[in-house]
């Protein structure tokens, strides 16, 4: 779909007005997208940009080789938002991880009762420190996000209210089975109603789930105007 043919004459391709029915139009961000699709899209965030901008060629390419190796910002629409600004402007970086070590244990307890324990311990650089925190969770996933948090929340007070509401992992490359490249989705929201969806990609489920999840924390922070860490 061309951008520009859409904004001229909406119903050439729209049966119905997408605002009669509580919708709304969506720029569809693809490696088949071109400049038209990309300046949408910017409206659509509030990024002004010069039309001209040399950097928006460049960022196309990013979309387009990301899109190659899995990422799909179609539904993700933090994570386009993030990487569009990290190309044309910049974005905090509100901490680095150093690393993170996930483990999982399946064994029978006392009453020969089968449980499940993940267990998950995180080091990252925030405010010129490094920290590092162990968490408990239901699941890999919920661990690595309850020791993330934990990290961080003495220096982001704002991440408080943020919540996951949705998971979903798709596979990529189904033929290679259990090896398979796989791609997280995440959504988020907070108490003000606010809600947001990342993407990670990578061979490994846990890794996919971390760069979603830094995105998801990444983009809380910068929408709410966090500029740095605060002494905890």
């Amino acid at each position: 779909m061309h951008v520009s043919a859409v904004e001229k004459d909406p119903s050439t391709y729209e049966h119905v007005a997408p605002e009669l029915i509580g919708n709304q139009r969506n720029i569809v961000i693809s490696d088949q997208a071109g400049r038209s699709n990309m300046l949408a899209r910017f409206r659509d965030i509030g990024l002004e940009v010069d039309p001209k901008n040399p950097k928006i060629g460049g960022l196309i390419e990013v979309v387009k080789q990301r899109e190659f190796d899995g990422y799909s910002y179609d539904g993700a629409d933090a994570s386009f938002e993030l990487l569009a600004r990290r190309a044309l402007e910049s974005v905090p970086e509100f901490f680095k991880l150093a690393s993170f070590r996930v483990i999982d244990e399946r064994r029978w307890n006392a009453k020969g009762e089968v449980i499940t324990l993940s267990e998950a311990t995180i080091k990252v650089d925030v405010n010129g420190g490094h920290v590092m925190t162990v968490a408990e969770g239901n699941g890999p996933v919920n661990a690595l996000d309850t020791a993330l948090r934990k990290a961080l929340l003495p220096y982001y007070p704002a991440l408080s209210d943020l919540r996951l509401v949705d998971y979903k992992v798709r596979i990529l490359t189904p033929n290679e089975g259990t090896a398979a490249v796989t791609r997280v989705m995440i959504e988020s929201a907070d108490e003000t109603g606010a809600r947001w969806s990342t993407v990670g990609v990578s061979g490994n489920v846990i890794d996919a789930s971390y760069i979603a999840l830094h995105d998801s924390l990444t983009y809380k922070l910068f929408r709410g105007g966090a500029e740095g860490a605060r002494a905890p």
